[in-house]
């Protein structure tokens, strides 16, 4: 009967799954054996399992040859017929069968879409599938590492938050997209970035510049660094988003674009950083598909403030938070090298931080058509 149950529901969901694009039929196809694998489970007798792989700190290592955080091999198994591991163990599968029918009708929905997508009392009792859209999430993220899928091949995606102008032109969901027309908004980099929805057709650009905030990046963009200097300009709005990454990644790998980070010189901005460059903590599974190995830290740097002549009322006092966050990454083995533990010191000697913003005390276009142009030139910049 579960068998059969597990059949027609796929049926529903699609009728015939070679029609779907490679990429997500070998999507589908990895949830159809998650599916299987429960049913048969429970068809033998057995309790179903799911061995999870575990997404906590211990479980994550550096890899200096390849310059990127990866997860080790632990896992976390969950029981179906564990009263403890029941509900995380069935969200899973909720969340597996809506990403399923997602893929078999060619649509995408919002992690808040999802939540509500799934989200119901169940049937003979008064619990609720999901009380919280942080218990989907969290069963989306345990999706990702046990298919070895991106959230985004499970079609779902993130509000936008980061904005692309320069001298690439590319196709969006068949729409053809020239990123030096965008005028002063540029192209809003969307949270699904994948080849089947993103093409690359033509690109005059020679590196990309990602800068921390939108504020920056406007202007940048106004006073036509990008066209000058022919580059692409992003941003990420803070810490980028899955999408903003994604697309640095495909942009560095498959058109051979150095890149470039225009940070704050805080903890924050250093760590923000490591992530375009070796990836998340948090999300250390993605990283063979996001980081950047090869991405440059070009500024704002802790010796700016004397080279560049700034003003005191620009200094941002470190609270005991900054400190304690310095210190914490300094201890990251990515951060090991002569040059990164002189630049952190530097910042708790200071005692203070300073924004990318503060360069305009010099001159409106400071950061434009002095400080970045000669970063670049003389090639002065953190690896």
């Amino acid at each position: 009967m579960a068998k059969r149950t597990a059949k027609s529901e796929l049926e529903q969901v699609v009728v015939n799954p070679s029609r779907l694009p490679p990429a997500d039929r070998r999507t589908f196809e990895r949830l159809q054996r998650l599916a299987e694998r429960v049913v048969t489970a429970a068809e033998l007798g057995r309790d179903p399992v799911l061995d999870v792989p575990a997404r906590t700190l211990s479980n994550i290592q550096y890899n200096p040859k390849k310059g990127i955080l990866q997860m080790g091999s632990a896992t976390n198994r969950r029981h179906l017929f564990n009263l403890n591991q029941a509900r995380s163990f069935m969200q899973t599968l909720l969340v597996a069968s809506g990403a399923a029918r997602l893929i078999a009708q060619g649509k995408t929905t919002s992690l808040r879409g999802m939540y509500y997508l799934l989200k119901h009392t169940i049937e003979g009792a008064r619990e609720e599938t999901f009380d919280e859209q942080e218990e989907s999430d969290s069963a989306i993220e345990d999706l990702e590492v046990l298919l070895n899928a991106l959230r985004e091949e499970l079609h779902l995606y993130a509000k936008n938050a980061g904005a692309m102008v320069g001298e690439i032109v590319l196709v969006d969901s068949g729409d053809v997209i020239d990123c030096s027309r965008m005028g002063s908004g540029g192209y809003s980099i969307p949270s699904i970035v994948e080849p089947e929805v993103i093409q690359f057709r033509k690109c005059n650009a020679k590196f990309i510049l990602h800068v921390e905030k939108d504020t920056v990046w406007r202007r940048f963009n106004e006073d036509k660094f990008w066209k000058k200097h022919h580059c692409i300009l992003t941003h990420g709005g803070g810490q980028p988003p899955r999408g903003v990454r994604r697309l640095l990644y495909r942009m560095h790998h498959e058109l051979k674009l150095p890149v470039y980070c225009l940070l704050d010189n805080d903890p924050w901005g250093y760590y923000i950083y490591s992530v375009i460059k070796q990836g998340s903590i948090n999300l250390a599974y993605e990283s063979q598909r996001m980081a950047i190995p090869a991405a440059r830290f070009l500024g704002l740097r802790a010796k700016d403030y004397e080279q560049c002549g700034l003003s005191p009322s620009v200094r941002i006092a470190l609270n005991e938070t900054d400190r304690r966050r310095a210190k914490q990454i300094a201890k990251y083995p990515w951060f090991a090298k002569k040059e990164w533990q002189k630049e952190i010191k530097q910042l708790l000697d200071n005692g203070f931080k300073l924004e990318v913003e503060a360069l305009i005390s010099k001159d409106i276009s400071y950061v434009t058509e002095e400080y970045t142009p000669k970063r670049l030139r003389d090639r002065d910049w953190l690896d």
